[in-house]
């Protein structure tokens, strides 16, 4: 090994030290947090720029047709009055018009299917944002009552200044749980985008489709158990007046 690659790796060393040191992991959650809610913002943003090109899109379909419609009509009016020169310059602004309604819807479809796939990026971003609140709040928990067993424990026995070490390998691991929550954020893109596999969901894809077997049997077992006790309430009644008879 080489002295300045030596160095190097005794700086990297110390900068990695303070910084785990200076770091507090409940304020990296919460700005990890914040990002995926920004996130989530500009892309609501952006979906509201795509409706509105979509919106404008429309508009100009329906205006292109409209001329096209009084062109038609213009070109009878004009060889009712045996203007057939005005009829074929109608007929013109009517396939004019009609082509430009045929550009128009296909730039609409396109709009329409982004549009359509942001909405299902937005609604998997927040039902991810979600999951990460709900593991942010539980960690948070166990980190405060870790931390706090920790100082109870230091009181008690006195040994504060030896148990510095125990609390640091704890906040070591809890960082690196942490770091691997950022990246999980930073590849959140690749994940909607398919290239990737969702970091929060370790099931296999048959594990997932037999997950949702699972739960939609489940539904309909316990709604055939409700119908037949349903069923056997209404029959117990009869049952018991026909022998009283």
């Amino acid at each position: 090994m080489s002295l300045f690659k030596h160095a190097s790796e005794i700086l990297q060393a110390k900068v990695n030290h303070f910084l785990n040191n200076v770091e507090d992991p409940s304020e990296t959650l919460d700005l990890s947090y914040e990002k995926m809610i920004s996130n989530l913002q500009d892309t609501k943003r952006h979906l509201a720029d795509v409706y509105a090109e979509k919106v404008s899109l429309e508009n100009q379909m329906a205006s292109a047709q409209k001329a096209a419609d009084k062109a038609d009509a213009d070109a009878k009016t004009a060889l009712s009055a045996n203007r057939e020169d005005l009829a074929r310059a109608e007929l013109a602004q009517k396939q004019t018009q009609l082509q430009k309604v045929a550009s128009l819807k296909e730039a609409h479809d396109t709009v329409a299917a982004q549009a359509q796939k942001l909405e299902d990026y937005e609604r998997k971003l927040q039902d991810h944002i979600e999951q990460f609140r709900t593991r942010k709040e539980v960690m948070k928990a166990e980190m405060t009552a870790a931390q706090s067993e920790v100082k109870a424990g230091e009181s008690l026995a006195g040994i504060g200044q030896g148990m510095d070490d125990a609390s640091e390998a704890m906040r070591r691991v809890q960082d690196r749980t942490l770091k691997m929550e950022s990246k999980a954020t930073a590849m959140d893109g690749l994940i909607e985008s398919g290239a990737l596999s969702d970091p929060l969901d370790n099931r296999s894809q048959t594990d997932k489709e037999m997950d949702q077997v699972r739960s939609g049997s489940g539904v309909e077992d316990d709604l055939a158990r409700l119908k037949a006790e349903m069923a056997k309430e209404k029959a117990e009644p009869s049952t018991d007046d026909s022998n009283k008879r």
